[in-house]
């Protein structure tokens, strides 16, 4: 059997990269590609995928809350998310949403296809280093030193977070995050107190240098 999937994506050209390096595998189709939720979430009964990659940064709203959107609509979709950012800081993340995997775009194409396959099989994929990190540390409950300072943020926090340090302002996060500017102001103000922080400037300056060394 050919396992379908659908690419999620807002680069149209990083879509068709690994669409091309997909299509030349006999086991693997693609059958369909988007850049946003709204445009993923139309085609899941259209396009009948078994995996859905998920990259963390779309168009409009964040990778994380499509994993959820996915598996409530339906659970037996297999997903891997993909991305640019740390693995120590959206590994474990993705996995809590309902994701089977969690590959950095900094590896292969060929790389990521074998993560397709192993999460099309439904076996949990992650990086060697940071897998093992988890299972030794779940296993004494200790906690783990991959963890990021940010690991005390909500999922929507950290993306508020990530999207600030980004330079957008507040508005233009509620814009991309579809959300209303009081929702932003909220999530603001709750990351401030988290993170210590006593102003918006504060934690504008702490946002861009989280960002600039990488999570």
């Amino acid at each position: 059997m050919t396992t379908r999937i659908l690419i999620v994506d807002d680069h149209p050209a990083v879509r068709e990269g690994l669409a091309l390096r997909i299509s030349t595998q006999k086991d693997l189709e693609v059958c369909g590609e988007a850049e946003d939720i709204t445009d993923t979430l139309k085609q899941l009964d259209t396009a009948r995928p078994d995996v859905v990659v998920v990259d963390i940064q779309l168009k409009t709203g964040d990778g994380l809350e499509l994993v959820k959107r996915i598996k409530t609509r339906d659970e037996s979709i297999r997903i891997l998310v993909w991305s640019v950012y740390p693995d120590k800081v959206y590994a474990k993340r993705a996995l809590k949403a309902g994701a089977l995997g969690y590959i950095n775009k900094e590896h292969s194409t060929g790389r990521i296809v074998d993560a397709i396959r192993r999460v099309s099989e439904g076996r949990v994929y992650l990086a060697d280093e940071i897998a093992e990190s988890l299972l030794s540390h779940t296993v004494r409950g200790t906690a783990d030193p991959n963890d990021s300072v940010v690991d005390i943020l909500s999922d929507r926090e950290l993306e508020v977070f990530r999207l600030l340090g980004e330079g957008l302002s507040g508005p233009q996060v509620a814009q991309r995050l579809h959300l209303s500017p009081h929702t932003v102001d909220t999530h603001r103000q709750r990351i401030k107190e988290k993170l210590s922080l006593a102003t918006t400037t504060e934690l504008t300056q702490a946002a861009i240098r989280w960002t600039i060394e990488g999570g």
